[in-house]
């Protein structure tokens, strides 16, 4: 067999793969919204007649061999422990007024399987975007065509207004929130926009390629056509944060490193006692996810520029250049809050496990500029995700954080929480367990 057919057969396999369990009990709503989006219409033909005649579109995929590809399916969602990617695209949205239960399951099964195939590198469809009808919107925008996965995570989680809002039990799934699944209260510090904040529905969508992570959500929003809208979203660049061990710990935009003592994947014990949901936790449904919170926090940059070195490694309590702890050693080295070089206030000392009850979080931000205010100053700051077992994690740590030295230089502009389903099993889509 020559290399254009392996190829060939390759992304067939791996698309019959993600196409275990094709859409299927779209509502009429959800069909004539598809109808006119041209998404997810695609879709259900790729999931059966498409793959099985051939129709499948393979991509030039240069150095493939070299680009990580996560499987969409398994026991934890993709994009929590892995390996955190350079870039994002994470996107709200909320559910359109009079959808029913029936519309919800459908955008759960429709998004579900078009995230199986972009996560292996594949278009949304069999179809995809030039192998459809000529006078039909294509199933796939395109601007991934040629593009390798690029370490593609597509992650969902699930907003308190799901479960119950003004409308009341709009799904008939109130009586399974969990009982933390509640707008994070207010903070000292937050100066909060509304519509940056909140959501139903949360899609992180991580990449090494920003252009794949933006298709990710595009195509997202396109098959979301009548059932859900987009809220707001946010791009990020240059991880603030690590996951593995193998990764060096980045900096962030105030120029110290970001994210030392994080949770890593392989502290298994870590992970089931900080970040995982429990089997005998409530809900039961939620076992194996997780909580979400994102908060967008504006950086003041050109204040923090004019702040002698020595008092920015004060309030952060690490030295700028090395990361090392003020109470010396290495930045692996443990902070030593005995004595006096460590300030009481500052940013280490306050969130450490040491002065929390031991509570920790994984954290999983980003960078981000969104071009300069009015005022003529950079428009720029963290985009701040973290994971937790339990809301009350980051509800204590943050807190713990009102005397923050850092606090001067900082905003709370944008928030969420959502609760993070579980793994999803090949053959059934996101969420499933919540609607048994």
């Amino acid at each position: 067999m020559n290399e254009p057919e392996e190829d060939a057969a390759a992304e067939t396999a791996t698309a019959e793969t993600a196409a275990a369990s094709p859409p299927s009990g779209l509502s009429r709503r959800g069909l004539l919204g598809l109808a006119i989006g041209g998404g997810v219409a695609g879709l259900a033909v790729g999931g059966g007649a498409g793959i099985a005649g051939g129709v499948a579109i393979g991509r030039a995929r240069a150095h493939a061999d070299a680009q990580p590809v996560h499987e969409f399916f398994g026991e934890h969602q993709a994009g929590i422990t892995t390996s955190v990617q350079d870039h994002l695209h994470f996107a709200s949205f909320d559910m359109m007024p009079r959808t029913d239960r029936d519309d919800l399951i459908s955008l759960l099964q429709d998004w579900s399987y078009a995230a199986a195939r972009m996560t292996q590198g594949l278009e949304v469809s069999a179809s995809g975007a030039v192998g459809g009808p000529a006078e039909a919107p294509p199933d796939d925008t395109g601007e991934a065509l040629g593009l390798p996965a690029a370490g593609l995570t597509i992650t969902f989680g699930f907003g308190p207004g799901l479960f119950e809002n003004e409308d009341g039990d709009r799904y008939g799934i109130a009586a399974l929130r969990p009982a933390g699944l509640e707008r994070l209260p207010a903070f000292l510090g937050d100066d909060l926009n509304p519509q940056a904040s909140h959501g139903d529905l949360c899609v992180q969508a991580c990449a090494d390629d920003p252009q794949v992570a933006v298709h990710a959500i595009r195509n997202l929003s396109r098959i979301a056509f009548g059932r859900a809208r987009l809220r707001w979203s946010q791009l990020g660049f240059g991880k603030t944060s690590r996951t593995t061990a193998a990764q060096a710990t980045p900096r962030n935009l105030f120029g110290f490193k970001d994210g030392t003592a994080n949770i890593l994947a392989d502290d298994a014990a870590a992970l089931e006692d900080h970040v995982w949901v429990a089997s005998d936790d409530e809900p039961a449904w939620l076992a194996g996810g997780s909580y979400l919170v994102a908060r967008k926090i504006a950086m003041l940059i050109e204040t923090w520029d004019r702040v002698r070195l020595a008092e920015q490694d004060t309030i952060i309590g690490r030295d700028k250049g090395e990361g090392a702890p003020l109470s010396g050693g290495d930045e692996f080295t443990a902070p030593d809050f005995g004595g006096a070089s460590i300030d009481a206030n500052s940013h280490v000392r306050l969130a450490h496990p040491e002065q929390n009850e031991g509570i920790r979080i994984l954290r999983r931000g980003y960078n981000y500029v969104d071009g300069n205010n009015e005022l003529g100053r950079l428009d720029a700051g963290l985009f701040f995700l973290s994971y937790q077992r339990d809301p009350e994690q980051f509800i204590t740590l943050q807190r713990r954080l009102s005397t923050d030295l850092l606090n001067e230089y900082i905003r709370h502009v944008g928030s969420g929480i959502w609760a993070v389903p579980a793994g999803v099993k090949p053959g059934s889509y996101v969420g499933a367990e919540l609607f048994a």
